[in-house]
């Protein structure tokens, strides 16, 4: 197959309305030569078994904020490498609730927290922005950050428009990999 018809997988963070899903379709229109597809995981830990499992058309997409992006590099120095980093602007980054009332306890992923660490609030962290959105929809918390794109998708009011953040995002391959 030539490499203008291989199907690349960019393996990611998910569920769907993650800043991570965005930049994976951000990453395939760039590299419009090939098919691709993205594929959703809990975590990017999770994530990297499924590059593992067919490394020859599997690419890992990371964001440069995720909490522990420097362990995901380093444990798997053996079978792959960071091989490029991009920049783009994340979803609107919001702060969203099920229903009006007090805020006490805000569920958000580990990165974006110092939007709203300040203010007094228990934070719950979840998976996460995305996951975040999808807790809180379940009534697990009074308000979460998330982004736009998955407030709006879980049916929640976003209360706080934090706007979007220019953000990095790093594409891994395993050894042997040829883009």
């Amino acid at each position: 197959m030539s490499d203008s018809n291989r199907h690349i997988r960019v393996h990611t963070l998910g569920p769907t309305g993650t800043n991570c899903e965005a930049a994976a379709y951000h990453y395939l229109e760039q590299n419009r030569q090939r098919q691709g597809s993205v594929v959703l995981y809990d975590t990017l830990e999770s994530a990297i078994d499924g590059v593992k499992a067919d490394p020859a058309d599997s690419v890992l997409l990371g964001c440069v904020v995720y909490p522990r992006l420097n362990e995901i590099v380093f444990r798997n120095l053996a079978s792959m490498s960071l091989h490029e980093c991009f920049m783009m602007p994340t979803h609107p980054m919001v702060l969203a609730v099920r229903e009006r009332g007090p805020v006490q306890k805000v569920l958000s992923h580990p990165a974006p927290i110092g939007l709203v660490e300040d203010r007094g609030y228990d934070i719950q962290f979840m998976t996460s922005n995305a996951a975040a959105a999808l807790e809180c929809a379940a009534g697990l918390g009074d308000a979460c950050i998330t982004t736009s794109v998955s407030a709006e998708a879980n049916g929640l009011e976003i209360v706080e428009d934090f706007g979007p953040v220019r953000m990095g995002f790093s594409i891994h391959l395993p050894h042997g990999t040829v883009l």
